[in-house]
């Protein structure tokens, strides 16, 4: 082979490790419709095809909550993961109803709400009395559902640093007037760890008081709960929910 062919040859192998190693991202963009001036009109659209599958979108009322922000790994998803993996068990060994986690929607009229909570339940008793329902999919296929309307028993949310204001003070004042039973918030994204179980008062949710081993009532549950968070030795967090009668 001469020198200009393996020169060439050299140019073509670069050429081709580069659009190897390239990677090309298309970015779909969050279109709202401009037509959404109303609880309905949100939640048709929160059924259709249209409705992006990234991204959390909550209707509270009247307006309209984006965040597209990732996921922080330690302080929200690990968090969350601790919280549900604890409840699923008593749940399932109790056989209480159904827990769920992410991109499950509740909506609720009386409330003008139609939210994704990190983490919620609803009860077999609530369903079949009624105070909150399972919504099938448009298909009408048997066994189908796409979201919870009414009052689910418990919601968990946990805080992230653009959902402040909206997981601290709209979502508990919406999620009291839709009428669920029982708040969870928790906030790992500074120490000391918060967490605290809210159940319903006479006008809004009112804090469970902690005993002195730092356990806190859960009505819904039956049992009371501590949420333990400790550094390891890269900083990181690691979770242990603790349950006992």
């Amino acid at each position: 082979m001469s020198e200009r062919s393996i020169h060439s040859a050299a140019i073509a192998a670069a050429f081709f490790l580069v659009i190897a190693m390239a990677t090309i991202v298309f970015e779909e963009q969050i279109e709202i419709p401009m037509n959404l001036h109303s609880l309905v009109e949100f939640r048709r659209w929160a059924m259709s095809d249209g409705f992006p599958d990234r991204g959390r979108i909550d209707y509270l009322a009247g307006r309209i909550e984006v965040d597209v922000s990732p996921e922080d790994f330690f302080c929200h998803g690990t968090l969350k993961g601790e919280i549900y993996g604890v409840l699923y068990q008593q749940v399932k060994q109790r056989q209480l109803g159904y827990l769920v986690t992410d991109s499950t929607r509740v909506s609720c009229p009386l409330a003008e709400l139609s939210a994704e909570p990190d983490i919620v339940f609803v009860s077999h008793d609530t369903l079949s009395r009624g105070r909150a329902r399972l919504v099938p999919k448009a298909t009408g296929e048997p066994g189908r559902y796409v979201e919870i309307e009414g009052a689910p028993d418990f919601v968990a949310e946990i805080v992230s640093d653009r959902s402040v204001a909206k997981d601290t003070q709209q979502l508990p004042k919406a999620y009291y007037r839709a009428g669920v039973r029982e708040f969870w918030l928790a906030d790992a994204r500074s120490e000391p760890l918060r967490f605290q179980i809210y159940r319903r008062g006479p006008l809004e949710f009112e804090k469970a008081e902690a005993d002195r081993d730092g356990y806190q009532r859960s009505s819904v549950f039956g049992c009371s709960f501590r949420l333990d968070g400790l550094r390891n030795e890269q900083s990181h967090w690691s979770f242990d929910l603790r349950a006992r009668d």
